[in-house]
Parts: structure tokens; C-alpha cells; sequence
């Protein structure tokens, strides 16, 4: 076996923890020693054991010697648990094989370092694409000091995403709309504007009996954080998104006390930013997420939010729901996109993944490097 078969299985492993780990990253780890496995762990919660801690606790004395694969380079500082390099060093291994090094910037190199100090053999770099497609959103928030913005949508094979009337349910098929609840489930927070919220009134929530059948669904699933991008205040307090499960965060330009209190007695969190351009700041928004710990944001909207989002290059990867419908001219299109007259102005993508779900397709989209 090689250190790619092994650090496949440490992968494997860390998807376990996709819908459970915010707004820490999802990490797995194998010890293998005389090529057997003597040990695995992944990182289930914030707070409770890391990967590491979890396979050498599986292995035991079996750990003194062994290699230990983990796709993310071990921490190196104390957090809500103790460092994972002590633990390793102690346990006696061997050798330490990471997908990637840890984007913190307390981290990055810093465990690494620890580990070869010790006289343990490091090697980094297997399957690193692969472990930082598992962490989109931690990496963002490391790096660019905000959220991974995915933004979904379902269209008919014209591009249109809802009636002229606003009309919109169902334009995809079940099989897709399981597909799109996972989405969320994995996301730290859902984002929508308040005219999708007066038009739909959406729950925006998890809802374990539509994820995928095949889903292993933990307990107590987490609920994302909601968030309601409202410039007056027009969000009604009796939404129904406000009487659910977890929280509910509106965010503003208007600083009317009266409005704001209705809805703080409602159960939602109020947050005033100031208008920038005749809207929400949302890059001021975004940088404040990513302070909150957001990993991945999850952007459910209509054309107007997602054209705002897209024209401030703030939406990382878009996930379209195609379905077998024509939807007519007057239908709402997908993105509000004004003063694009040239074909030099169009908005180059890049085509990621493409896919049958049930009768539709999945299109998942991400923008070229500059």
C-alpha cells in the first residue's frame, strides 16, 4: 500500500464530520503500522477530540511506531483542546504524512516544525487537492478572512428561475431538492434577501427527513445560522423562518429602533450596517461573517442579491439545479446584471462538476483566477 491509499482512507474518515464540525475542519486520520491499520479517528465537534486524539486512542500501544496519516497538518496550539503534535509525539510515531498544512496562521508550518524537531519523518502534500476540497470554507476563512460563498440555484433549461408572478415551486424534482438540503446541511450559515422571504416565506433550514436517503444523519443535527438581508426593515416579525429552531440574524441600513425591536422580540439578532451604493456593504458583511466564524455560506436568492454578490466577486462557486422545463420570457432570469452591453464584459466560469440528479442537472461552477 502507499501513502495515497492511506491518506484516502484518512479522507474518507474526515467526511464524516462535514455536517458536525463548524466552524472547526473536517479532519481524518489513520495510524498503519507493518502496512495494517492500527488506528482511526476523525474529528466529530467543535470542542471534543481532534482526528489525531481519536486514532491514537483507538490504536493505543499499537501507535509507538506507526505512521500516521492525517489530512490536515497537526495543530500546534492550545485551543479548546491540547496540541495534537504533543499527543503524537508522546504516543511515540514514527512518521506523519499530511494532505495539506493548516491554512491558521498560527498554525501554518508551525506543527510541522514541532513534529520534525522531535525526530518525527514528515511528508505533506498527498492528495492535498482533495483535503482542500473537503475545507473550502476554513481555508477562505484563514486565508481571506471570510466565508466560502456558494451560491444555489434551480433553473429551467431557459434560465429562468421563477414565474413572473414569483411563482417558483417546484421548478426541480425531488431527488434535487435532497440534494440541494445537503448543501445547506454542510454550510454554517444560509443566506436569502427580504424579498425572497416576502415572496416565498421560506423556512431556510435543515430538514433531516429531505436530505439524501443515503445521508448518515447525525444527531441533533446542527441548524445553520439564517440570514436575512433586509436594507428597511420590511421583514414581517411573523415570518415564518423566525418561529424555527436556531437563529436568525437580520442584517440592515436602518437604525429605526421601533423596527429593530419588533423583530429582536421576534428572537432575531439585528445588525446595522451602513449603505453603501444604495445597498448592504455585504464585503463589510462577509468580513464580519468570517469574525463570526463562518466557514461556508450558503446563498439562496433572488436575482438581485445574487447579481449584488456576484458583481462585488464575493460568490466562490455557484451550484445550478437544471431542469427539463421552458419557463417563457417573462419569467424571472438568474442574476441581476446591469450595463454588460459588450461580449468583452461577460463573466467568465469555469465549468467544475456536471452531473445527473434524479431528472435534472447539477452544474457546479467556479470562477477562473485573476
Amino acid at each position: 500500500m502507499n501513502d495515497e491509499y492511506y491518506m484516502a482512507q484518512a479522507l474518507r474518515l474526515a467526511e464524516q464530520g462535514l455536517w458536525t464540525t463548524d466552524p472547526n475542519p473536517r479532519v481524518g486520520c489513520v495510524l498503519v503500522k507493518d502496512e495494517q491499520i492500527v488506528g482511526q479517528g476523525w474529528h466529530q465537534r467543535a470542542g471534543e477530540g481532534h482526528a489525531e486524539v481519536n486514532a491514537l486512542n483507538d490504536a493505543g500501544d499499537a501507535a509507538r511506531g506507526a505512521t500516521a496519516y492525517v489530512t490536515l497538518e497537526p495543530c500546534c496550539i492550545h485551543g479548546r483542546t491540547p496540541p495534537c503534535t504533543d499527543a503524537l509525539i508522546k504516543a511515540g510515531v514514527a512518521r506523519v504524512v499530511t494532505a495539506m498544512q493548516d491554512p491558521n496562521p498560527q498554525v501554518i508550518g508551525n506543527g510541522i516544525k514541532q513534529l520534525q524537531a522531535a525526530g518525527i519523518e514528515v511528508k505533506t502534500g498527498v492528495l492535498q487537492a482533495d483535503a482542500e476540497k473537503l475545507n473550502p470554507g476554513f481555508i477562505s476563512r484563514m486565508c481571506k478572512g471570510r466565508p466560502y460563498v456558494r451560491c444555489k440555484l434551480a433553473m429551467s433549461l431557459d434560465g429562468r428561475t421563477a414565474m413572473k408572478s414569483g411563482e417558483s415551486y417546484w421548478i426541480t424534482g425531488e431527488a434535487a431538492r435532497r440534494d440541494a438540503q445537503s448543501l445547506r446541511a454542510r454550510s454554517s450559515a444560509i443566506m436569502t434577501g427580504v424579498g425572497t422571504v416576502l415572496t416565498d416565506n421560506p423556512s431556510m433550514n435543515v430538514r433531516p427527513g429531505e436530505l439524501p436517503e443515503h445521508f448518515s444523519i447525525p444527531e441533533n443535527l446542527r441548524q445553520p445560522l439564517r440570514i436575512v438581508v433586509d436594507h428597511h426593515l420590511s421583514l414581517p416579525a411573523d415570518a415564518k423562518l423566525l418561529g424555527l429552531p436556531g437563529q436568525t440574524l437580520v442584517v440592515t441600513a436602518s437604525d429605526d429602533p421601533e423596527s429593530q425591536a419588533d423583530l429582536k422580540a421576534a428572537g432575531a439578532e439585528v445588525l446595522y450596517l451602513p449603505a453603501k451604493e444604495g445597498g448592504i456593504d455585504l464585503a463589510a458583511l462577509c468580513q464580519l461573517l468570517g469574525d463570526q466564524e463562518i466557514n461556508e455560506l450558503h446563498l439562496e436568492c433572488g436575482a438581485n442579491l445574487a447579481g449584488a454578490m456576484l458583481r462585488a466577486k464575493l460568490i466562490d462557486e455557484l451550484v445550478l439545479y437544471v431542469a427539463p422545463v421552458l419557463m417563457g420570457d417573462s419569467a424571472r432570469g438568474l442574476f441581476h446584471l446591469p450595463g454588460l452591453e459588450l461580449m468583452a464584459e461577460r463573466i467568465p466560469l469555469k465549468i467544475a462538476d456536471m452531473r445527473a440528479v434524479g431528472q435534472d442537472w447539477r452544474v457546479t461552477v467556479t470562477f477562473p483566477e485573476e
